[in-house]
């Protein structure tokens, strides 16, 4: 966020975004640079997510009877979906009808 030297109004953006103008007395900030357009490198990330394609690899599995179609295993993990100090909700997957369903712990 910048602000005009003169004014002291925060300035905004041109049309064509590629300077920032003061909306008062039309100082003009030339060669910004948008933060937004710079690229993370994904491939040093230490955040992996496990996609749809990748719930073969997952090995996280327990005995428990799918409440749609009584396969005996489902896979699981837990979530913290409520505030910081209640328990987390515990998901699972059936592995054969990919049933979802939640328990609250």
């Amino acid at each position: 966020m910048d602000f005009c030297p003169k004014c002291e109004i925060r300035l905004k953006k041109n049309n064509n975004g590629s300077a920032l103008v003061c909306p008062k007395c039309d100082y003009v900030k030339e060669n910004i640079v948008k933060a937004d357009q710079e690229k993370l490198d994904e491939s040093n990330s230490d955040f992996t997510v496990v996609g749809e394609k990748d719930k073969t690899s997952l090995v996280s599995t327990i005995k428990l009877d799918c409440k749609k179609c009584g396969n005996g295993e489902a896979v699981w993990w837990m979530l913290q979906t409520r505030s910081a100090d209640e328990p987390t909700t515990q998901f699972y997957r059936c592995t054969k009808c990919s049933f979802t369903w939640r328990e609250y712990s």
